[in-house]
């Protein structure tokens, strides 16, 4: 049986895995405007990784002990950021399937969903370079 703090380490990967694909294929599909696949892709992995960004984030709150002195103040800035990671990653979702749902191909919603979208690509990258941080300069099972 596997330890529930071992959750969070084992899924906070696919949200930094499947959000900078996925903004890498978004990008792509702005420059090659023909390939649909690349728009579905991102759409997909957008809507997978804030998904994957929710269980990491439940299992960070709920399963993680408590840290104290330098590496307590760098898991408040890791939990802030990742809070803010899933707000922008949910926003982002949420535009992109009503978008989808309603057919809207607004090019202002499409570029609120890009922009968005590399916001909360940026915001993975700190959480998980904080997370890194945690783990190997404190030796800190997250």
């Amino acid at each position: 049986m596997i330890p529930l703090s071992h959750l969070h380490p084992m899924l906070v990967h696919f949200p930094v895995a499947l959000v900078t694909i996925g903004f890498l294929a978004q990008i792509a599909s702005l420059i090659f405007k023909k390939e649909v696949c690349l728009s579905n892709t991102a759409f997909y992995l957008l809507v997978c990784g804030t998904l994957g960004a929710l269980a990491a984030w439940l299992t960070g709150a709920l399963f993680t002990g408590e840290m104290a002195g330098s590496a307590g103040e760098i898991r408040e800035y890791h939990e802030h950021a990742a809070t803010v990671t899933l707000l922008v990653l949910l926003i982002a979702s949420a535009l992109s399937i009503s978008m989808k749902v309603k057919g809207n191909t607004s090019i202002n919603m499409q570029r609120m969903v890009i922009v968005l979208y590399g916001l909360a690509t940026i915001a993975v990258g700190i959480t998980g370079f904080l997370g890194g941080t945690l783990v190997f300069n404190y030796m800190m099972p997250l």
